[in-house]
């Protein structure tokens, strides 16, 4: 984590009583915002919290499908903590689309509309190497945001841990290691074994930060 910041929780301080999304304010128990070190070179995005992270308030993190995902994370060197314990990250910062969850349905466009000063705020602070969009969802968005390829023409089954040119941002896109194969999973643990053989920071033109 970086040295210079007091919390791996909401680091930036972002609204932690935020009412922008009125149905959502009835149903969440807690607002994930981002997670981890804000020096980053890797941006981890995902959809929208979990029931763990509802609970909790960290991304990725409280239930069986945030241990799966913690899990790659240690697998990866991002992560040191132990299994149940609260991330220990260094390199890496955990975010979502939408903050709130909804326990019966996935956000709206206009939820998503509603966060994106958040999660546009986090990247523009971080200003990370990689963004890994967890899901087709969040694929589709940042790379709306990030790419000039239309959104439709990207899919998660097929993008899955492959190197995606952005602009300004290399994107490395993976399904939910909780819903893939072993196969998957190996896949994009190859794909980042890859990228720490080469000099990733030659996607942005720069040889540090």
């Amino acid at each position: 984590m970086d040295a210079d910041q007091l919390s791996a929780s909401n680091p930036f301080g972002m609204d932690e009583e935020c009412t922008n999304c009125p149905k959502l304010c009835e149903t969440r128990e807690e607002i994930a915002h981002g997670y981890g070190d804000v020096g980053a070179e890797f941006l981890f995005v995902g959809e929208r919290p979990s029931p763990g992270a509802d609970e909790t308030g960290i991304p990725f993190f409280g239930d069986e499908r945030g241990e799966a995902f913690q899990e790659v994370l240690r697998a990866l060197g991002f992560a040191t903590q132990e299994p149940g314990e609260e991330p220990e990250l260094d390199n890496a910062y955990l975010t979502l689309l939408t903050r709130c969850r909804h326990p019966e349905r996935p956000p709206t466009d206009e939820e998503i509309t509603n966060c994106e000063p958040y999660l546009n705020a986090e990247v523009r602070m971080i200003n990370p190497e990689i963004i890994v969009p967890v899901g087709e969802r969040a694929l589709r968005e940042i790379a709306t945001e990030y790419t000039t390829t239309p959104a439709e023409e990207f899919d998660i089954e097929e993008d899955h841990a492959t190197e995606i040119r952005g602009r300004g941002f290399e994107i490395v896109p993976t399904i939910h290691p909780a819903e893939g194969t072993d196969d998957q999973r190996e896949a994009f643990l190859e794909a980042f074994s890859d990228l720490f053989g080469r000099d990733y920071r030659q996607t942005k033109g720069r040889q540090g930060r």
